[in-house]
């Protein structure tokens, strides 16, 4: 891949698809996102990004899920399933040694990385990738991009699309954050988690709450069940990424 010499790109310069034809303008893609947005579609917003950019292949994931078992941490994502498996373990790895100002910087520049070397493309798809950074909340998500081989990139194209990226993942989040809050948990089990957050044994819990003990760890056991959690820990984990407390 080739990036140009200035962050404006030339019109005869503009990203091309592989078959060569243009692709779309700045207002073609803001008006397709408005339509895409509301109807909380992240995939077709991210597919959206990626054609504006020239990509062929795009992941979304969130970091603060990378470091656990499975493919969680992806939202969604049109890379083959075997290349995503093999480079979660990298993904995590690299994220963990990062420090937070690397994070911080990292933030909406776009930065390129190379496959690992026992990871095979697609065919006519460059080894090297693109990641771009962003946050919504205090969720960090990711957008990497694959393009094919020896097509000219944008430096501007690829900002916005970080950008644009922020704004579309957000409809997600919102969705989903809403969801788990009004049909998930009851009002009860969101007191229970609360507590547990700071700390607070089921006992105290029980005093607090003007119930008995038993009864607090059936709510919070129906807590872990309705997240998918084993432990209070990742239950308190669960809240906290999703808002909850």
């Amino acid at each position: 891949m080739e990036l140009p010499e200035a962050d404006r790109t030339p019109e005869s310069r503009r990203p091309q698809d592989p078959a060569g034809s243009r692709i779309m303008s700045r207002e073609q893609l803001v008006r397709r996102l408005s339509v895409s947005t509301r109807s909380n579609n992240v995939q077709a917003v991210m597919r959206l990004l990626a054609d504006y950019v020239g990509a062929s292949h795009f992941l979304l994931a969130r970091y603060d899920l990378v470091q656990e078992q499975g493919l969680d941490f992806i939202v969604t994502s049109n890379w083959p399933f075997d290349l995503v498996r093999r480079l979660g373990a990298d993904l995590a790895s690299g994220y963990a040694r990062s420090t937070e100002l690397e994070k911080c910087l990292s933030l909406l520049t776009p930065s390129f990385s190379l496959l690992p070397d026992d990871i095979s493309p697609p065919d006519n798809i460059s080894r090297q990738y693109c990641a771009l950074t962003f946050c919504v909340g205090k969720t960090r998500f990711s957008l990497m991009l694959l393009f094919s081989e020896g097509i000219i990139l944008s430096q501007e194209r690829l900002r916005e699309v970080g950008l644009f990226a922020a704004y579309g993942a957000s409809f997600a989040e919102a969705r989903d954050a809403k969801a788990e809050r009004d049909f998930e948990l009851t009002e009860r089990e969101l007191e229970c988690l609360f507590w547990i957050a700071e700390g607070k044994t089921s006992d105290e819990i029980a005093v607090i709450l003007g119930i008995s003990r038993n009864t607090i760890n059936n709510y919070i056991t129906s807590v872990m069940r309705k997240t998918a959690t084993k432990t209070r820990s990742e239950a308190i984990a669960y809240a906290v990424r999703n808002n909850l407390v």
